[in-house]
């Protein structure tokens, strides 16, 4: 029935399409001469884009996709990372010479702009007042690159109205909603008491329900994911995620955590757990899929991540196979080193990070057709389309106009092939949180609350419940915003080995990969540790922390000015 409606639907705004906008569709934006190919639909036309992460690719003749491309004139051949890392892939496009019409070139974006890959977005800015609002003219300047330009956009985390962020996306210790309720939903605030609950739950419940093995703790470590195992110490000393560096807020001190005490005592806990056999041997050698494939069975009890790394894959493969029903969804937990240490795991506010984005390259032969496409998919209505979907199809609106969906909208939203055949989020392309224009719902499904609680498993609301929650930022709290140095790693991401402090950077990254799991897998943790901080040591990370500390500085100065 929804199909029959949609296709329905499409044909309506075809042929609206065709009667109201004819010659008008956006095909005269530039030149006209444009890299961007008609497409085999009558004024419509297609661009390309490269983003340096994995992604899930959309079919040919998506839905969605034609929704949007009948109401922008434009559609966009997304292609993802595969097999290569970001530096590499970026490298590749750059020895040839030829680019996509956008790109996100993740840690590689400083070699676009090396390579003068990129177009410069200043002149363009003020013409397209979606764009323009998008950010404040602090933060556009703070996209500026050392000729004084600006050549990407972030498209994450920006809030427009009131901040309704229900799901916690940033990284945590998660644990299933199984182990908490097998114990009665304990209060569970450090690591230790995090551990000894998973050992606990593992020795009383070594299977799943169908006799498949638990998995008690597993760590992904591939490539720049290994966040999950490296910067842990700073969340556990109670600083939010500045990701390279701590900043001291009331010092306005910058401390490696690399070394802290709290570092020592995380690592040799980590140790003692592989020893007991909870840490999964092969979270040292395993691939990004792999991970994603264990923790899509269920088996897996806790580990730590981002949300965003795991949930819309691995999430959605719970939800599809029906084990949320048994308690194998993720809740968030509140960890520190000790229970007097205040966490931050969750902060309120949006994070720019100037440090990569959306750029337009040089092969882009309609630079203002691109800047177009970015503007109408900041519009409310495509916005609406590209997040929430087809109302009456992926939606409904209640008499006082509030969004919701019901369950079969909910199932098909987390289907795998439905998603490839009807969603079109554009997800890599600029987009909104907080609510829309009409004041009333979310820009995203996520964070409409009453729609985030209701696609809740009775599992998880069973146990937010069980802690007075009703969402997972309630299980972590939400703290203010940090200051105007946030966060540091916009900074680090983008050193290069052109500077003592980007060696140094790069020699410390590449000694933490080779170290951190012969640490954590040692029969001696002592003799282990004291290797790897005299081979961290010889990267004269002091030269990392001093140039870190003077771009602490240089913020903190820059915001005083736009205060002024």
């Amino acid at each position: 029935m929804k199909k029959k409606a949609l296709s329905l639907l499409l044909s309506m705004v075809v042929v609206a399409s065709t009667v109201a906008c004819g010659s008008s569709a956006r095909t005269d934006s530039g030149s006209g001469d444009a890299a961007a190919t008609e497409s085999g639909d009558e004024g419509v036309k297609e661009f390309t884009a490269f983003f340096a992460v994995p992604g899930s690719e959309i079919n040919d003749d998506n839905e969605v996709q034609e929704l949007i491309a009948e109401k922008t004139g434009v559609k966009v051949k997304e292609t993802w990372l595969t097999g290569q890392t970001a530096e590499e892939a970026v490298g590749t496009l750059i020895a040839g010479g030829e680019y996509p019409d956008f790109i996100d070139g993740g840690d590689g974006m400083m070699q676009l702009y090396e390579a003068g890959a990129l177009v410069p977005l200043d002149d363009y800015i003020d013409s397209y007042p979606n764009i323009k609002a998008y950010y404040t003219e602090q933060e556009w300047d703070s996209l500026r690159q050392e000729d004084g330009h600006i050549y990407w956009m972030n498209q994450f985390q920006n809030i427009k109205g009131e901040d309704t962020t229900c799901t916690h996306n940033d990284e945590a210790f998660w644990i299933q909603t199984r182990v908490l309720e097998w114990a009665g939903y304990p209060e569970v605030k450090t690591m230790d008491q995090y551990f000894d609950l998973i050992e606990s739950y593992n020795e009383a419940n070594p299977t799943m329900e169908d006799g498949t093995e638990n998995i008690p703790y597993t760590i992904l470590c591939d490539d720049w994911r290994y966040f999950c195992l490296e910067n842990a110490p700073e969340f556990l000393d109670g600083y939010p995620n500045d990701g390279s560096v701590i900043v001291d807020p009331e010092e306005l001190k910058v401390i490696d955590y690399n070394t802290t005490d709290t570092a020592v005592a995380y690592f040799k806990k980590l140790n003692e757990e592989y020893q007991k056999g909870i840490v999964d041997p092969e979270s040292f050698t395993q691939t990004y899929d792999e991970y994603i494939a264990k923790l899509s069975t269920g088996r897996v009890l806790g580990m730590i991540d981002q949300w965003w790394d795991f949930a819309y894959t691995a999430g959605d493969a719970i939800k599809s196979a029906g084990l949320d029903d048994q308690g194998c969804m993720y809740v968030p937990l509140p960890i520190t080193i000790s229970e007097d240490v205040h966490n931050q795991w969750h902060n309120s506010g949006g994070v720019l990070n100037v440090s990569s984005g959306l750029g337009i390259t040089t092969s882009c032969e309609d630079v203002e057709g691109a800047l177009q496409f970015i503007d109408d998919l900041l519009g409310q209505e495509i916005h609406n389309l590209r997040f929430w979907g087809v109302e009456g199809v992926d939606y409904e609106v209640d008499e006082d106009g509030v969004f919701y969906r019901t369950e079969e909208e909910r199932t098909n939203a987390a289907d795998t092939a439905y998603k490839a055949s009807h969603i079109c989020s554009y997800s890599y392309f600029p987009q909104w949180c907080g609510t829309s224009d009409d004041g009333i719902n979310a820009n995203m499904p996520s964070d409409q609350p009453q729609e985030y609680y209701d696609s809740l498993a009775d599992s998880v609301k069973e146990c937010l419940a069980a802690y007075g929650a009703q969402t997972y930022v309630d299980m972590l709290g939400t703290n203010e915003a940090p200051g105007p140095w946030y966060p540091m790693y916009s900074y680090s991401n983008n050193l290069t080995t052109s500077t003592d402090a980007g060696v140094a950077w790069n020699l410390m990254g590449e000694v933490k990969h080779e170290y951190l799991p012969k640490v954590v897998m040692a029969d001696d943790f002592d003799a282990a540790w004291a290797e790897y901080m005299e081979a961290y040591n010889a990267c004269n990370p002091q030269d990392f922390i001093d140039a870190m500390q003077t771009e602490l500085e240089r913020r903190v100065a820059e915001a005083a000015k736009f205060e002024e």
